[in-house]
């Protein structure tokens, strides 16, 4: 297990954004704004997040009056960086990426679930390899620390296999899937809608992928806690907005996925086939993911369960309370009207 942790300077590096973000006392003040300032939600390139873009294009921050800006981030892990340290007010990432700032005492609150992966987070392997056990020796991309890395060692542990069976590449996302796509690598792992690109321009075929790790990878609206605390009636507006989103996906389906395929930058007909690799979480799903249970669909024990996980690689020095990070009265405020 412990050959799985992080290379020592890539360990620093991540260590060196949480303890500035514990730190930047400015910055959290800055973050949580003046009301009427806008808020800064962060996101990067994932099917479910991209709802976002369909949130501001259709006018529902407008309809329900809060000033939303959207900061995009091509590359994921710096809109983690951008949380910690207090850039912005919140940020669209998976839970698991959640819980290092967390046990490190930076104050956080998850108050939406925008989906799971099922299938959207993959393997990507060339043909000729057959299985995971095939990975023995390969070169393998993944961008080190991020939950496809964790996808990738969660795969290799049920094979009976670890990191150093693998050519392991730190590569990023944007990075690692034209690393396959061009030969340089024997299998990357990857998220959508780079997985779909890879799986076309490269030939290769989906090795192993979130479907087979059901409720492992929640992606999630988190905020600063300072925000939530200075401006919950500018949160519950956006977490407003965003079921409005959802009903009017639901009844303009086609035009909804044009708008967010333009934002990816890809066709209509790819973004609905990423689209088709998450769970985009209703209400209801909503609901049942902040209730506590013994299993993945709850994100206690989900979070708690990843927390183990994690803390064994070494990946963090202590378990975080999760539960103490779940913000659930947004959603419940929105069933009460």
């Amino acid at each position: 297990m412990k050959k799985w942790f992080l290379s020592g300077l890539a360990f620093l590096l991540v260590m060196t954004v949480i303890f500035t973000g514990c730190s930047n006392g400015k910055d959290r003040e800055a973050s949580a704004g003046a009301e009427g300032e806008p808020i800064k939600i962060a996101l990067s390139p994932w099917p479910g997040w991209f709802f976002w873009f369909l949130t501001e294009e259709k006018g529902f921050f407008k309809k329900h009056g809060v000033n939303v800006e959207l900061k995009w981030f091509p590359v994921y892990s710096d809109s983690l960086q951008a949380l910690s340290t207090g850039q912005v007010d919140a940020n669209s990432q998976t839970l698991s990426d959640t819980l290092a700032p967390l046990s490190k005492g930076i104050g956080l609150k998850v108050v939406l679930v925008n989906d799971n992966s099922n299938g959207g987070d993959a393997i990507v392997a060339k043909p000729k390899i057959q299985s995971v056990k095939d990975l023995k020796g390969k070169t393998v991309a993944t961008e080190l620390g991020t939950v496809d890395h964790f996808l990738l060692l969660t795969a290799l542990e049920q094979n009976g296999m670890s990191e150093s069976d693998i050519n392991y590449v730190n590569m990023t996302v944007n990075d690692a899937g034209p690393a396959f796509i061009n030969g340089k690598t024997d299998a990357s792992v990857l998220w959508e809608p780079f997985q779909t690109t890879a799986v076309k321009e490269g030939k290769g075929k989906v090795l192993f992928s979130s479907k087979q790790t059901p409720g492992l990878i929640p992606d999630l609206l988190v905020f600063r806690e300072d925000t939530v605390t200075k401006r919950p009636e500018d949160v519950q507006k956006i977490i407003d907005a965003w079921f409005d989103t959802l009903n009017y996906f639901k009844e303009h389906p086609d035009e909804s996925i044009a708008i967010m395929a333009k934002k990816a930058d890809t066709s209509p007909e790819d973004f609905k086939l990423g689209l088709e690799s998450v769970k985009i979480f209703n209400l209801d799903d909503n609901l049942k993911a902040f209730e506590p249970a013994e299993s993945f669909e709850s994100l206690a024990y989900t979070g708690g369960k990843t927390a183990e996980f994690l803390k064994k690689l070494n990946m963090i020095d202590k378990l975080p309370d999760v539960s103490k990070a779940l913000e659930p009265k947004f959603v419940k405020n929105v069933t009460a009207r």
